[in-house]
Order: structure tokens, then sequence, then C-alpha cells
């Protein structure tokens, strides 16, 4: 996965992954409640101007601009997992606005399935169906997770694969992350065939981690 990240924007195929059953566990150093600036800096669209999805031009407007939320994560008897319902919340929030966002909920019978409440009635129901993770060195993680995505609100639902890989870095007190986020075409959509395993959009963030006294 670490040649994942350095080729990109590079990628022609989804990573290789195993099917997600039970939750990720992160190493011990991610464990507690952390302040995240979030900063995008790159944004591809592969296989424009044929296959372009939909808000890709839009957030060019988010280029450098830093977005900040809380996220936590817990020790439990199997190692340390993310808070999901409270980070998938502060992480809608920040970037939708705290009335867009009315609740995020994970399914008490899978860790891997989050639902988002949003205004309007609408609903996005995200499933992670496949992950990978890779120990680089005591202090990086590499992590690939391959979600299923529905948003329900509109006439028709719009489904699509996002990939989300993640290089974590510690150091003390403070963890730095590269993370890249990828769009696919799910079997759903009239140029699924054209577009294959490319990602129709690459999203790269800078991610820095300080953390809070709770």
């Amino acid at each position: 996965m670490f040649d994942r990240v350095s080729t990109f924007p590079d990628w022609h195929n989804k990573p290789p992954v195993d099917r997600a059953t039970s939750d990720l566990i992160y190493p011990s150093w991610i464990a507690g409640t952390w302040r995240v600036k979030s900063t995008l800096f790159d944004l591809v669209a592969p296989l424009a101007p044929e296959i372009v999805t939909p808000g890709f031009e839009s957030n060019r407007d988010y280029v450098n601009q830093p977005i900040e939320f809380n996220v936590r994560f817990a020790e439990q008897s199997n190692g340390v997992i993310a808070d999901r319902a409270f980070n998938g919340l502060n992480i809608a929030r920040a970037y939708l606005g705290d009335r867009a966002v009315l609740s995020v909920k994970v399914d008490p019978d899978s860790p891997n399935k989050q639902i988002t409440f949003l205004k309007g009635d609408r609903i996005l129901t995200s499933t992670i169906t496949g992950r990978a993770t890779e120990t680089p060195a005591s202090n990086q993680f590499i992590t690939s997770e391959i979600f299923q995505q529905i948003f329900r609100g509109s006439a028709q639902p719009y489904l699509n694969q996002v990939e989300t890989t993640t290089a974590y870095n510690y150091s003390p007190n403070q963890i730095t992350a590269d993370q890249i986020t990828a769009i696919y075409l799910s079997p759903q959509d009239p140029d699924y065939f054209k577009a294959g395993n490319t990602p129709v959009a690459l999203y790269r963030y800078r991610l820095e981690f300080s953390p809070l006294n709770e």
C-alpha cells in the first residue's frame, strides 16, 4: 500500500483488500481524542472530460482551505478502534454544516455500516466491504477501505464505490497522515464499463492530528 500512495494519481485498479467482517484495529498510539486539520491539496479526474463525477468541479473551492474537526479512538479488549459515530458526525458537520447533518448512526450489528441522516429526508448509507492494512514501521500505519455508498433523497438513488487509503505517521504528541479518497462508478452506472476499475475522481488530503485533553 505504500507503493499505492507513492504512485498517486496513476491509479488504474482498486487495491487488493480482504472482506471486511470485524472492525479496523488501529495501533495503540492513535488512542485518544484529537483535533484534526484536514487540507485538500490535490484533486484529479482521471477520465475527464468524458467522465466527471457530480460535484468534482465545485470541490476545487476547498483546495488549500483547512477544515478542522475532532475525532476519537477508543481502547477496546481487541485493540484500538475508531468511534465511527462520533467521528462521522464531526467530519460531516465540518464539511456540510451543523444544520445539514442531523445524526450519524452505526449499525449495532456491524461496525462497517454507517448511516448519515441529512436535512431534507436525505440519507447516506456507507458500507465497508473490503479492507487492507500495513505497518511499515512501529510509527507508521497504512490502511485502505472500500465503501459502497448509497445516497437517497431524490427520485433516483445515487450509488458509487469509494476507496479511502490513509498513511499515518506518529511522532510524540502529533500524528500526520496522507489520505487519498478515490471515487469509482458502481455497476449500476451507465458509464461503468467505460471506467472499469479506474477511479473517476481522486482527492488527496493532508491530515494533522493534535491531542485534546478530555
